[in-house]
């Protein structure tokens, strides 16, 4: 990404000489909701029906697993897609995972992530969430958490192919392709904006 090469085509380019692999790593946008709906609905029932949880402690930590879900999508996007490897093969696994998305913002195909990689990404985040919280609370918490993740994803989506008319959408999408086409260093908040400002990643106002 430091080269600054943004290219216009919306052509989902070749990544793979397998096609396996390469099928992969392309996904339709509404992928995700047919993955993980499911799943939110079966932590819904866990919590609410089998274990019967309060009402309102089940909105308390589906909210604070809302929230954990915002700064995350912060720290992996500056820290983990942003890492800038100097081995070559460090170099390629970034294209992989974020750089060709920079190259080519336009292609429809790479713009949620594939259930390839973002379902050993939830099970490690489910485990990690089971264990360290306590007994039951994960069921709420993770399905918070995983709403946060489809509305980064079909957010994501939008900015870069929907007109918005209603003035918050497109201030949104203003700060995601400044992020894109003026300084990739800043604005790594994506469908939340709010960490840029406490981390000072925000763009200067003009």
């Amino acid at each position: 990404m430091k080269k600054n090469f943004v290219s216009n085509s919306t052509a989902s380019i070749r990544m793979f000489k397998n096609d396996f692999m390469e099928s992969l790593s392309k996904v339709r946008f509404y992928v995700p909701l047919i993955v993980y709906v499911p799943v939110i609905g079966f932590l819904f029932w866990k919590a609410l029906w089998e274990i019967e949880m309060p009402v309102l402690s089940f909105i308390g930590w589906f909210l604070f697993g809302l929230g954990i879900w915002t700064i995350t999508e912060y720290i992996l996007h500056r820290y983990v897609f942003h890492f800038e490897p100097e081995a070559e093969w460090g170099k390629k696994i970034h294209f992989i995972f974020h750089g060709v998305h920079h190259d080519y913002p336009n292609d429809a195909k790479r713009l949620v992530m594939p259930p390839s990689a973002s379902i050993p990404m939830a099970l490690g985040f489910y485990f990690l969430f089971d264990w360290l919280l306590p007994d039951n609370v994960v069921y709420p918490f993770f399905s918070g958490f995983m709403i946060g993740y489809l509305f980064y994803d079909m957010v994501h989506y939008a900015l870069h192919h929907a007109n918005f008319k209603n003035g918050f959408w497109k201030k949104l999408k203003q700060h995601h392709m400044l992020h894109h086409y003026s300084d990739s260093t800043k604005g790594y908040g994506v469908s939340w904006t709010f960490w840029d400002h406490i981390f000072r990643s925000n763009f200067d106002k003009k």
